[in-house]
């Protein structure tokens, strides 16, 4: 069957090609002249390039029409030190017989015997014949290029004897393959989003090559991007060299596919690059299960049943019933998981409520940074932690801070003392995205609980970011979603050092109906007054008290450690001397002990 654009060719034409699929070239031939006669006039006629694969044995196996200037190449497998074992004949109905950029890209990447360009003109003359041949070069696949005018001298080419040379050249090579990953990005929704997406792929070692923006609002099913976009999208993998492709919108399990058989390479989306970086940062027990289920959903929902070859015939035996089919199975494993990995965060989940619980009965006020990613909330964390944190080194060790979107992803909790001397939970969360996928805010919601339970925020803002703005709606929406956009809150303009007076006025004046503080958490600058603003928002403080518990009333000092901060404790002649920090009702209840208040 002939494949590519047959629109609009006459079926006597394409009974020609495929009589073509019944032709031999004897093994030691390179190519065979009557068959280019044959392409070349057809080419000439219907003005579309023609490409035939051949194997090594002299059989054609496709035969693809393209456009004026390229045609498709069919999916082929190649060992890491071997040639494909298929050399490619095609037509340039320019007349130009030199190899394109998109040439030499699939001789490369595909590791074909040979790719063979035949110039043509208007009359079906053939102008001339260009070859090329992989080549190993510094221990690198470069490839070397030949033309001719003569058919006749490129029929008789030795090329077995080079195709030899070539996987001698191969077995030889002591570098491994390239296992970078070169990406190109696919979006609708603005340049600047592409380039975030790029930062994400450079998170995961991801190397990007080119981007392509689609414009319009139509949504193809099959596809995601129109056909004809997913035609220049192959093309451009192949002159970029990619190896993957990245989408800035989530994508269905089908277009997925759909795509990876159509572009030859793998396609993962926005979402898919997102949950990969979290798997990466994820360092404590309840994050790493929190993305394990993030993960196991995202597959749920793109679990696609490939026909009944995939089909299970099952004998009734066990739990899988009579004809379950694999994908039924697979989502099966997939819930069974789903449903542990979720029990397993309850347990964590009940802990942080325990000592949550603990906290609010002390009277301890909370403050959480929020922000979007790589705003420099893990340097203003740092910097707040090592200055106001009396807790020993072990507990104010950093979290990493780098220039880097979703560096850190472990909530910390620290208590520091204010310049008041009130001490207050220091909480340090996640960092939020545009298009944060919905099933990583579901994860991660006991961890953001933090955020729910804080008296007051500092939201922490680049003012040096070109999307200043869109990054404030972000926070502001994952907020709203956790009904916490009502709290007290400070936007703590940062990195000010990076930008002009003039701007940052401007930026102050876009911003006036913010409470905001100007910061630079690298230099140190207006820390102590970010921080002396959030506690001028914390509840009324609790009161610091001194009592004296006789041994006979030792319940009260129980209730004390339980339910207050206790700074100090002295075992006396005549009963239990403690200092504590305390909220009203223990107050009132304890009154009779107190000696100072």
């Amino acid at each position: 069957m002939i494949k590519g654009n047959t629109i609009g060719i006459k079926s006597h034409i394409l009974k020609e090609l495929d009589e073509l699929l019944k032709e031999k070239i004897e093994k030691t031939f390179f190519i065979k002249k009557e068959l280019i006669f044959k392409i070349s006039e057809i080419s000439s006629k219907i003005n579309k390039e023609i490409s035939i694969t051949i194997d090594r044995n002299g059989k054609i196996i496709d035969i693809n029409i393209g456009d004026s200037s390229s045609a498709s190449i069919p999916n082929i497998s190649f060992k890491e030190r071997k040639l494909s074992g298929h050399r490619i004949v095609h037509t340039h109905p320019n007349g130009n017989p030199k190899l394109s950029k998109v040439d030499i890209s699939a001789l490369i990447e595909l590791k074909l015997d040979s790719m063979i360009a035949v110039g043509i003109d208007k009359n079906g003359a053939i102008t001339g014949i260009n070859f090329a041949f992989c080549k190993i070069k510094d221990d690198n696949i470069s490839h070397e290029e030949f033309s001719a005018k003569n058919i006749e001298v490129v029929e008789d080419f030795n090329y077995l004897a080079k195709v030899q040379e070539i996987e001698k050249e191969l077995k030889n090579k002591t570098n491994t393959e390239d296992e970078t990953e070169y990406a190109i990005l696919v979006g609708r929704e603005s340049k600047d989003s592409l380039l975030e997406l790029k930062e994400l792929g450079k998170a995961c070692d991801i190397e990007t090559v080119d981007i392509m923006l689609q414009k319009g609002n139509n949504i193809d099913k099959k596809f995601y991007i129109g056909k004809g976009k997913v035609a220049e999208l192959y093309k451009l993998k192949q002159i970029r060299s990619a190896n993957l492709i990245i989408f800035d919108e989530e994508l269905s399990g089908i277009q997925i596919r759909n795509l990876e058989e159509n572009l030859n390479c793998k396609v993962i989306d926005r979402t898919f690059l997102i949950l990969e970086i979290f798997a990466r940062r994820a360092k404590s027990k309840e994050a790493k299960i929190q993305i394990k289920l993030a993960k196991l959903k995202y597959e749920s929902a793109r679990l696609i049943g490939l026909g009944t070859s995939l089909s299970r015939i099952g004998g009734g035996i066990g739990n899988r019933g009579l004809g379950e089919t694999k994908l039924e199975l697979d989502r099966r494993n997939i819930k069974d998981k789903i449903s542990s990995l979720k029990k397993e965060l309850t347990k964590i989940k009940n802990i942080r409520t325990i000592q949550r619980e603990r906290r609010e009965t002390s009277g301890i006020g909370k403050i959480s940074l929020v922000g979007y990613t790589n705003v420099g909330k893990s340097t203003l964390r740092n910097l707040i932690v090592q200055e106001y944190c009396d807790e020993n080194t072990a507990k104010t060790e950093n979290v990493l801070a780098k220039n880097m979107l979703f560096a850190t992803l472990d909530t910390t909790i620290r208590v520091i003392k204010l310049n008041s001397n009130r001490e207050v939970a220091f909480i340090d969360t996640v960092g939020f995205i545009r298009k944060l996928p919905h099933d990583l805010i579901e994860a991660f919601k006991s961890t953001l609980e933090e955020v729910i339970y804080s008296d007051v925020l500092i939201h922490v803002v680049d003012v040096s970011s070109k999307n200043l703005y869109q990054e404030i709606d972000v926070v502001e929406n994952v907020l709203k979603e956790l009904n916490s956009n009502n709290k007290p809150t400070i936007l703590a303009l940062n990195k000010t050092d990076l930008i002009t007076k003039d701007e940052l006025e401007k930026i102050k004046e876009n911003l006036k109906k913010y409470y905001i503080i100007e910061i630079s958490a690298k230099n140190n600058t207006n820390i102590d007054i970010l921080l002396d603003a959030a506690n001028n928002l914390l509840p009324n403080e609790s009161k610091k008290v001194e009592y004296l518990i006789p041994y006979t009333d030792t319940s009260i000092s129980a209730y004390l450690h339980s339910n207050a901060n206790v700074l100090e404790e002295e075992f006396l002649a005549d009963g239990i001397k403690i200092k504590a920090l305390v909220d009203e009702k223990t107050f009132n209840k304890c009154k009779k002990f107190i000696i100072l208040s």
